[in-house]
């Protein structure tokens, strides 16, 4: 039966018929079809979804039906929080916003005394009849002088800026954000999700004295069904996929950044990488030379111990995007340092970096050292920007001038970060800055023009030409100027909608985000 989208609740099957729109995000139970995300993500081609795939609410179902799980209805929506993102940034305030408030309180005060001054002036001392002139000419001094322009003219710029970075898939968090973005001169960036796909791939597993590679493998992959890692993830599918009966952990602990700790079948189990290891005194020795090996053809290696004796190690290989070599490229061309910091091991970051031309890299760190790197840079006079996916990367992204969070990761990322990039690709860092630095010229513009507006309509109203050439100005004249300065100042930060934004075509197409109303969909 077709129902109101406000009748959708979780775990709900909706039936999704072709030519429709998906109505909240879920999970396809059945059927298969071609989607189209461009609304979302800005890929013009639709995306293939079949049964396990992940929906989004609003996109288009282009071609097969499907039957999906409701997840998330409401507020609680992709879409729904990408509109409240927008809207926050829109509402907030520009560090140059607050200058300007704090220059228009004093100059309202300036005007009272200017129209004060002016009233007395012609008063005393102008032709008959004088008070007459007197008032007329405050009047328009008071008119001409509104700060108008001057409140408009940051939050026009501000408000148009994070309504174009929407439609490029790019998501301000505030104003600050967008002005800050523009001095970043460093970049911190993670491996896994940032610089890769974040859809690793299980290579091996490789047993150690009683464990067998097989049972290495099972562990592991029991271990790591409580884990969100992309890398736990696979270890998962890959157990499935050869059929082995994976176990219910019975305690499950994230060390973030270094690897996971827990109980299964009874054995205390941790995965992780060397610092994990070292921290539980374990004795990895046996198997680096393999370790290492594996690591020089970029893989990801974890080492599996049990009750603190080494069972294993288990590598997974995460392709690079490939959009990530012209996304450093830009940023390089920007004199913006590039750093990779990673809780990989240092031999697969560095294979890893000299692939894309990163010079420094540092392996193997906690978030805690990450968090340092950024105030250590921070301390040395750089504006820093710290890009990631995890949860291992939140405490860095909050303490960075600049957080920026991949839309493909997870919600504590972009909860910590300032900038998200629904997309997840790296390119979109150059198109945000580029219309970060176009916001701000705009903005100066605007502050300027209303200055001197002001500088030259507040002499004139006043009557201090009439000496020289008779001119006085109406107080409707005076009504008029003062609404086309302020039609002036929207005028030029609409233009913000066509400035050309450095990478931008090579980032998206998309359209404008568009919330669908009053939706009716088929429930079975």
């Amino acid at each position: 039966e077709d129902i109101p989208l406000a009748h959708v609740h979780v775990g709900d099957l909706l039936r999704v018929r072709p030519g429709e729109k998906v109505p909240t995000d879920g999970t396809v139970v059945e059927g298969s079809s071609a989607v189209d995300e461009s609304m979302l993500t800005g890929e013009p081609l639709p995306v293939t979804k079949r049964v396990g795939d992940k929906l989004i609410g609003a996109t288009l179902n282009a071609s097969g039906a499907l039957v999906m799980k409701s997840g998330h209805v409401g507020s609680a929506t992709v879409l729904s929080q990408i509109v409240q993102m927008v809207a926050m940034a829109q509402r907030s305030r520009a560090p140059m916003q607050r200058m300007a408030d704090q220059v228009a309180g004093y100059f309202v005060v300036g005007v009272v005394v200017v129209a004060l001054l002016t009233f007395f002036g012609w008063g005393f001392f102008g032709p008959e009849p004088s008070w007459v002139h007197g008032l007329i000419n405050a009047v328009a001094v008071l008119i001409i002088a509104c700060p108008c322009a001057l409140g408009l003219a940051t939050p026009m710029s501000i408000m148009v800026a994070t309504g174009r970075g929407a439609t490029h898939g790019v998501l301000f968090r505030d104003a600050a954000a967008i002005e800050n973005l523009r001095k970043v001169d460093t970049l911190i960036v993670d491996k896994t999700g940032t610089l890769t796909e974040g859809r690793p791939t299980f290579e091996r597993a490789i047993g150690f004295g009683r464990f067998a590679e097989d049972e290495v493998l099972r562990l592991a992959a029991s271990l790591d069904q409580g884990s969100e890692h992309p890398l736990a993830a696979a270890l998962v599918a890959a157990a499935k996929q050869q059929g082995l009966a994976l176990d219910k952990p019975e305690q499950f602990d994230s060390a973030s950044g270094i690897g996971v700790r827990g109980s299964v079948s009874g054995l205390a189990l941790a995965l992780g990488n060397t610092a994990l290891m070292e921290q539980l005194g374990v004795d990895e020795s046996p198997l680096a030379s393999e370790a290492e090996a594996l690591r020089a053809q970029g893989a990801s290696v974890m080492y599996l111990a049990a009750d603190k004796v080494l069972a294993g190690l288990l590598a997974v290989s995460d392709p690079i995007k490939a959009t990530t070599a012209d996304a450093l490229a830009s940023l390089r061309e920007a004199n913006i340092r590039v750093i990779m910091a990673t809780g990989d091991g240092l031999t697969t970051a560095r294979s890893v970096a000299q692939r894309l031309g990163i010079d420094e890299v540092h392996g193997e760190v906690k978030p805690a050292d990450k968090l340092k790197l950024v105030e250590k840079l921070q301390a040395e006079g750089r504006v820093v920007a710290m890009a990631g996916d995890g949860i291992n990367d939140a405490p860095a992204l909050a303490r960075a001038d600049v957080g920026i969070a991949m839309g493909t990761g997870t919600d504590v990322a972009m909860n910590s970060a300032q900038l998200t990039l629904v997309k997840g690709d790296l390119r979109g860092i150059a198109t945000a800055r580029a219309l970060s630095v176009a916001t701000v010229a705009n903005m100066k513009q605007n502050l300027a023009f209303a200055f001197v507006y002001n500088a030259l309509g507040i002499p004139l109203a006043a009557g201090l030409l009439y000496p020289f050439t008779g001119w006085l100005l109406s107080p409707m004249i005076a009504a008029l100027a003062m609404s086309l300065s302020s039609a002036s100042v929207i005028g030029n930060a609409l233009r913000l909608r066509a400035a050309a934004i450095q990478g931008a075509l090579r980032v998206t197409n998309s359209g404008v985000l568009v919330a669908s109303r009053g939706n009716r969909i088929l429930i079975s």
